[in-house]
């Protein structure tokens, strides 16, 4: 299952993404991850959660992301839930041509695994595409 959260910066996105966060805690069965380009989220969320910071990674294209969410899934098989905070932020690519496959990938890797995947994207709902609004 693959999850977007939309909207342009200001909106509550990260709020939002805190509050499902610390009650995905509450009621997973497994493991929560939150992946970060920054340490904002540190104090907000449950310390039962892996914090993932990023920006000490160079993540130049979704390959490589793709490739970070194998090795979290390698390393521990127990994740139930991973939510990625500011996906354009994590991944500084040009456009959004490529987030419509990523989010692909995540679903075909969330049915393959289990994991269930939240995705906050700082931009304008109506920017989306069809293929990004299926995950709203």
């Amino acid at each position: 299952m693959v999850k977007v959260i939309m909207g342009p910066k200001g909106a509550g996105k990260t709020k939002q993404m805190i509050d499902l966060i610390n009650t995905a805690v509450e009621t997973e069965h497994g493991n929560v991850v939150a992946i970060a380009h920054d340490s904002k989220l540190t104090f907000d969320i449950n310390y039962k959660i892996r914090l993932v910071e990023t920006s000490d990674y160079v993540i130049p294209n979704y390959d490589t992301l793709k490739g970070f969410i194998y090795g979290l899934h390698a390393s521990n098989y127990d994740v139930t839930h991973v939510f990625i905070d500011s996906l354009n932020k994590l991944v500084p690519t040009v456009g959004n041509e490529d987030v419509e496959p990523f989010l692909d990938w995540l679903e075909a890797f969330s049915q393959k695994t289990g994991i269930k995947f939240t995705v906050s994207i700082s931009e304008d709902e109506s920017s989306a595409s069809e293929g990004v609004r299926k995950y709203f």
